[in-house]
């Protein structure tokens, strides 16, 4: 006897899940929306989700890992995640969903959109097969925004304050403007992640952002320096757009980041 074949989809509280979930939700009758919860997200993150599942109709089962955050930064010696070695997503995203997948085969619907083309962090586990369908079906930001429009869930509530994705408070992968921003709206997280910082005994330094500690970052000329390299910054990109317009026109691909990107079952 064949064994079931479940269909999950992952959910992040970003645009893209979210705007899958909801493409998904007419298609697929038996799918089944996760969210792997760190107890660390951003406020909005919750509030968002709550709506979210309002609009599907279907509960999204809430993952939590057993060992939380806490206990992984003491078993990794108070060393902080980081893009080079992203425990966090490992061990309190990816570790959480494979365990509530199991060993059965599983379709895991991934909200990449046809105009993207990367890759990050997801399972790879052999019983869980990776799909695509914005991919498939030639959805692109454009396409996500009609859907998230259309239903009337609207945007992720944290993009108005400059958050660009979803994910814990502290996420390492935040610009200086964006921690920024947290401690302009969310002072209390902004000192909770700071508590997390420390120079050890041998004088390493474990802190979230790599030009400054949080503690050096919130200082106000440090807060007005950001700010206004950002300002210079938005209005060079605005300037370098409209100077492509023809180039991008003719079919050439944006700028990409240096930078190493989120991980996927955080962001989309």
């Amino acid at each position: 006897m064949s064994q079931h074949t479940r269909h999950i989809l992952c959910m992040s509280g970003g645009k893209d899940s979210t705007a899958l979930a909801l493409y998904m939700r007419d298609r697929v009758k038996e799918i089944e929306y996760v969210f792997c919860d760190t107890d660390k997200e951003l406020t909005e993150t919750y509030e968002y989700l709550n709506r979210v599942e309002a609009f599907l109709g279907k509960k999204i089962v809430r993952l939590n890992d057993r060992a939380g955050f806490d206990h992984w930064l003491d078993v990794f010696g108070g060393y902080l995640p980081s893009p080079q070695m992203r425990w966090c997503t490992r061990l309190l995203k990816l570790k959480p969903f494979e365990e509530y997948v199991g060993d059965e085969p599983v379709i895991s619907y991934v909200g990449l959109r046809a105009d993207e083309d990367r890759v990050g962090y997801i399972s790879t586990k052999p019983n869980i097969k990776a799909v695509f369908p914005f991919k498939e079906d030639g959805i692109d930001y454009a396409g996500v925004m009609k859907i998230l429009e259309d239903s009337g869930i609207g945007m992720p509530p944290y993009l108005k304050w400059g958050r660009t994705h979803s994910g814990c408070y502290f996420c390492f992968f935040q610009r200086s403007i964006e921690w920024v921003r947290l401690l302009e709206t969310h002072p209390e997280q902004f000192e909770a992640a700071e508590k997390y910082e420390k120079v050890s005994a041998d004088g390493k330094s474990f802190t979230w952002n790599e030009r400054f500690s949080l503690s050096e970052l919130r200082k106000p000329e440090n807060v007005a320096e950001i700010k206004r390299r950002y300002a210079e910054s938005e209005e060079q990109r605005k300037a370098n757009k409209r100077n492509k317009r023809l180039i991008h026109v003719l079919g050439a691909m944006d700028d990409e980041d240096d930078e190493p990107k989120a991980c996927l079952i955080c962001q989309l």
